[in-house]
């Protein structure tokens, strides 16, 4: 069984980019993501792997960044603990500065739902 999510969160540290045997490069990073609300709330992390990337990926995803990500999700288990990792169909990072990078879709504007509400 696949399960693929969707994650929206911060980059924990820098993005890393290496060369596998096969020579295809990848992206490896984590995101934290918020869960719960008030005295419940926590964060979980994610290993993300984003194969058959570009080193130019690498440079956008910066500790700090709001990143989606959308990919295949699963666990591993290590020393008594498990991780979930996310096998990265898609990245989108954000600029840094707040506004969106390039790359990524525009969003609806919100504001104009009222206006259209039949009730």
């Amino acid at each position: 069984m696949t399960v693929i999510t969707t994650i929206v969160g911060n980059v924990g540290k820098d993005a890393v980019y290496k060369e596998g045997q096969s020579g295809k490069g990848f992206v490896s990073f984590s995101v934290g993501a918020s869960v719960g609300w008030g005295e419940k709330k926590e964060t979980l992390w994610f290993d993300v792997t984003k194969w058959n990337a570009r080193p130019k990926l690498a440079e956008m995803v910066l500790k700090g960044t709001k990143i989606t990500v959308v990919g295949e999700l699963s666990t591993r288990e290590h020393n008594g603990k498990t991780y979930l990792q996310i096998n990265a169909q898609t990245v989108d990072p954000q600029s840094r500065s707040g506004g969106a990078a390039p790359q990524e879709a525009p969003t609806d504007n919100h504001d104009s739902w009222d206006s259209e509400v039949p009730f």
